[in-house]
């Protein structure tokens, strides 16, 4: 099951060493969603970054710096997610949000694979609930038109239950970046 780290919406000290080590430990996508930054703030926090783990990086916003910064996509929110369809592709992933089950049972063409949220009370935001039951997931998301990722109060403990609901993969935010050592959390995510 492939697992998804998204950063902190706030800067978090040492936040590149600590990507770094998540990347050295084996995490293969970082969505770097930053909604309060600059275009110039996420220049210079890809810069920080060691060039080698720029290929992991899913940029959320100022898809323009693909043209700079060797990324491996784009996420497309919801709301902006027709613009997938017109967005040259270079050999770019491109990802999108999902808030709703019907929108997943529609054909996506341009999308790789898409966020599902939120499965669980949220971690990051505390009046977030889950959305979904287990059985109506359990139902949509092995039919869905692309691969989905599970995301909202994902812990290494549900883990096992979001495989058995039928996804693809799993994102995680406050399991990370809110616990005292992020590295030391992902290694626990890693072990489910």
């Amino acid at each position: 099951m492939q697992l998804i780290v998204i950063t902190s919406p706030d800067p978090v000290a040492q936040e590149q060493q600590i990507c770094a080590a998540l990347f050295e430990l084996g995490l293969q996508t970082l969505h770097l969603r930053r909604p309060d930054a600059s275009i110039k703030e996420l220049q210079e926090w890809l810069k920080e970054l060691p060039k080698v783990y720029h290929r992991h990086i899913m940029l959320h916003s100022y898809h323009q710096l693909a043209e700079e910064f060797e990324v491996k996509g784009l996420h497309f929110r919801e709301a902006d997610r027709a613009a997938a369809a017109v967005t040259p592709k270079y050999s770019l992933a491109f990802s999108t949000s999902f808030h709703s089950l019907a929108d997943v049972q529609q054909p996506q063409p341009y999308v790789d694979y898409g966020f599902l949220s939120p499965i669980f009370q949220s971690i990051s935001k505390k009046d977030y609930p889950a959305a979904f039951t287990k059985e109506k997931l359990q139902e949509i998301v092995p039919q869905a038109k692309l691969p989905l990722i599970a995301l909202g109060g994902v812990t290494a403990e549900k883990l096992p239950l979001v495989q058995e609901m039928g996804f693809k993969g799993a994102a995680v935010l406050g399991a990370v970046w809110e616990q005292p050592n992020p590295v030391e959390a992902f290694k626990e995510l890693l072990k489910r």
